[in-house]
């Protein structure tokens, strides 16, 4: 059987002789005299639990060594569950320490069997995490596609489609709006094709001014024009026997639009300047958050460049239009920059609720913000709504009385799913409803329990 590691700080070597006698039966023990052996310790050993003494050398006397040694370790390990030791006088330290982050205190003298059963309270919280933590990692799998995450009907869909495109040379047209991750899937396209080993070459069309873009697209050669001074390959170049990336298409001026076709048409380029005609073998993709068919109509848009680039269109749907991909999403990222920022942080119920009925005008690339923002600034270790830049909820669209009722009816069994973390019973309790009727209205919503499960990081 593997024992949990315990690290014991303290500088008193008879207290260390007792503890060590006492808990060796029970813990892979380590000991540590001061913070900085004890830093070195956590960082080599990642132990399940500290025991740390706040009265640490040079100034035993002091509280302080000790709290800067917690907050220290839980920099180094934030899972690791860290009870402090104080004397019976200094409970405002054994308070301060609790607010940075130490899973509770006990005050000397040790009795060992009450202190005992602190570690174990700390040992059994610390398992509980750490199931929770590979839950979420299961659910954040399933709902992998490449470097994009999603688990509704609606984003599965699209992931096979994106699969079925790939095995193509075929050009795609991706719509939707600003942030909704359409580079992302012009990436999975390419790397679950058969140039995923040539270059992928972005380049957003609405960022560069009309007058370079031709020369960033095309290249131009030496003496084309003032300040070409030697001759320069173009994004299409550059992405020969690889993908090309057209990111906003939408934004192109008609003139480049021409040029744009022609190549599609021969596929063959002219650096500006230059007289010889260049063939490049690319396949093409392109991304828009513009209704193309209504440009065309305005006339700001070829039809005929538009045919082209349509061969297949995959339109991406809004993040408000994802349902529980939201909370999948929202503990992705709170995962990943608790690992970045070394925090131990995770949403409360009334946030998981505020993240799911949010508009979300930004999409995917507006909730990353947040969740970072939160993961920043947050004072405690649970993210709260105002965290997260939220206050209150909007719903501006007209909805028919059926909608209205439909939409209610979801939302109670939603967001009594996210209070209960997913837990069926006891959502099921909280809606005075039986399990059987709670199971068909998850089935009828099409609600992902399995992603409302990672709440914490």
């Amino acid at each position: 059987m593997i024992r949990p590691k315990l690290l014991i700080v303290e500088d008193d070597e008879a207290i260390r002789t007792q503890l060590r006698y006492a808990l060796r039966e029970h813990y892979t023990l380590a000991f540590a005299e001061n913070r900085a052996k004890a830093c070195a310790l956590v960082e080599e050993l990642r132990p399940e639990l500290v025991s740390l003494d706040l009265g640490l050398p040079p100034a035993p006397d002091s509280a302080e060594e000790g709290l800067k040694a917690l907050e220290e370790i839980l920099r180094l390990a934030p899972r690791t569950k860290v009870v402090v030791v104080t004397g019976n006088e200094d409970r405002a330290n054994a308070r301060r320490a609790v607010e940075l982050g130490a899973f509770d205190f006990y005050c000397k003298p040790l009795d060992l069997k009450d202190y005992q059963v602190v570690l174990r309270r700390g040992l059994y919280l610390h398992g509980l995490e750490v199931e929770s933590d590979r839950q979420a990692a299961d659910t954040e799998a399933e709902a992998r596609f490449d470097e994009i995450l999603g688990n509704t009907p609606r984003i599965r869909e699209i992931f096979g489609m994106v699969t079925l495109v790939a095995r193509t040379d075929a050009t795609v047209l991706l719509q939707g709006e600003s942030g909704t991750g359409k580079e992302l899937l012009a990436r999975a396209i390419h790397r679950k094709g058969r140039r995923r080993s040539k270059p992928f070459v972005a380049i957003n069309c609405g960022a560069i001014p009309e007058g370079l873009l031709e020369s960033e697209l095309f290249g131009h050669e030496r003496g084309a024009y003032t300040g070409a001074y030697v001759q320069r390959k173009g994004k299409v170049e550059l992405a020969e026997g690889g993908t090309l990336f057209l990111d906003e298409i939408g934004e192109m001026a008609l003139p480049l639009q021409v040029k744009l076709l022609r190549f599609l048409q021969e596929r063959e380029i002219e650096r500006i300047g230059g007289r010889e005609a260049i063939r490049v073998d690319v396949r093409v993709l392109a991304a828009t958050n513009r209704d193309l068919r209504a440009e065309v109509a305005a006339g700001r848009f070829r039809e005929d460049l538009f045919f082209r680039l349509s061969v297949v269109t995959i339109t991406v749907p809004p993040l408000r239009e994802r349902g529980e991909d939201v909370i999948v999403l929202a503990n992705a990222f709170l995962r990943r920059n608790c690992q970045e920022y070394r925090r131990k942080l995770r949403f409360s119920g009334s946030s998981l609720v505020a993240l799911s009925q949010h508009p979300w005008p930004g999409n995917v690339r507006e909730l990353e913000n947040a969740v970072q923002r939160a993961a920043i600034m947050a004072r405690g270790s649970i993210i709260e709504p105002a965290d997260l830049g939220m206050t209150e909820t909007e719903r501006s669209k007209p909805v028919s009385l059926r909608e209205a009722r439909g939409q209610l009816e979801r939302d109670l069994v939603l967001n009594a799913l996210l209070r209960t973390r997913g837990n069926v019973s006891h959502a099921a309790k909280d809606l005075g409803v039986s399990r059987p009727a709670l199971h068909d209205l998850i089935d009828k919503y099409r609600i992902d329990t399995k992603g409302l499960r990672g709440g914490a990081a």
